[in-house]
């Protein structure tokens, strides 16, 4: 598979410019230059920075200043400590996964859909003169899969315009279902040979996710283990989640556990890739922290040596808070271990 080199093992900087309270004491203080010094000391070759587009834009869609002055301090900090940066626009006007079901109108709006382009082109304009060092992530997990094709259609126009600004730099494109390993096969043929295919992988749901309070139907004193048998995710998906994520467990062999689990899950999409020649990055993965550490450690083993045997970038979600931060309290005995297995 082909290498996206220098995006290879990451850390995502999630809710500081992105699923937070927007107020400037948290804008000041959440992430530091003390953060990333932190993160290229964990052995990271980049950062993820996921950013919502109510920090660039003001409501009628001109360019808003506060969202930018963080991204180049954030890229600021990134050149000096050596770490490349992947641009996650998080949310856009119209658009945000967490609020997917209220957001159908953004794939039927044109005037939303231009500002989604329009906003990518500011971003290349300022930002695709660092094709080095600086990637763009089009837009953070589409979650309807019945928009498959508009997606696609966007994707294809959003390359386009940026194009016009920078003709080397990385852009990510991820598919429905949360940026699903499944619908990877539906991402557009790459338009041209600096195209990544984006994945997010949280599976079995119901284990990184176990307790989950923004869940839908998810009890918050919900537990469960790994390795578990894929039968095993599957009945508690049903049982508990009422089979919102159970489809994907329902494909294999019910005895499948562990990395052999974790590994027919995935390869799929590495296959795909493979066959397209594009590079395939895993834009966020984790564990919740309700989950027994010595679990979460397993699960971390196993993703990352399939990460390693077939040569997936990917970028841990996530640095700190949002319940899977890795250098919380929680994690005191094992981040050591979790930044070798980066």
């Amino acid at each position: 598979m082909r290498k996206f080199n220098g995006f290879e093992k990451g850390i995502n900087l999630g809710g500081w410019l992105s699923q937070c309270s927007y107020k400037e004491e948290h804008l000041e203080t959440f992430i530091t230059e003390n953060d990333i010094r932190v993160i290229k000391n964990m052995g990271a070759d980049h950062v993820r920075l996921p950013v919502d587009y109510i920090l660039l834009e003001e409501e009628d869609g001109t360019p808003c200043s506060t969202g930018f002055k963080y991204i180049d301090r954030c890229a600021g900090w990134c050149r000096q400590y050596s770490l490349n940066m992947v641009l996650d626009l998080h949310k856009t006007a119209g658009y945000a996964f967490d609020e997917a079901k209220d957001c159908s109108s953004f794939f039927k709006d044109n005037r939303l859909q231009e500002r989604f382009l329009s906003l990518w082109e500011r971003l290349a304009g300022r930002y695709g003169n660092y094709p080095d060092f600086i990637a763009f992530d089009l837009l953070n997990e589409i979650v309807d899969v019945t928009v498959t094709d508009i997606w696609n259609r966007l994707a294809s126009e959003a390359v386009g315009r940026i194009r016009k600004y920078t003709k080397d730099t990385w852009i990510l494109i991820g598919g429905t279902c949360y940026n699903s390993v499944t619908t990877v096969k539906d991402i557009i043929m790459p338009p041209d040979e600096r195209i990544v295919y984006s994945v997010h992988f949280y599976e079995p749901h119901i284990f990184t996710h176990q307790g989950a309070c923004w869940e839908e139907f998810m009890p918050e004193d919900f537990r469960t283990a790994y390795p578990l048998p894929a039968g095993e995710y599957l009945k508690q998906s049903d049982m508990v989640l009422e089979k919102l994520y159970s489809h994907i467990l329902g494909q294999f062999d019910a005895s499948l556990s562990g990395k052999d689990l974790l590994e027919k899950l995935f390869c799929e999409a590495a296959e795909v890739a493979e066959e397209r020649n594009v590079p395939l990055y895993c834009g966020e993965y984790g564990v919740i922290s309700f989950a027994k550490r010595e679990y979460a450690l397993a699960w971390y083993h196993d993703i990352h040596s399939i990460f390693e045997k077939y040569g997936t970038a990917r970028a841990a979600w996530t640095y700190k808070g949002m319940d899977f931060g890795i250098t919380d309290k929680n994690n005191k005995d094992i981040c050591s271990k979790l930044a070798r297995l980066l």
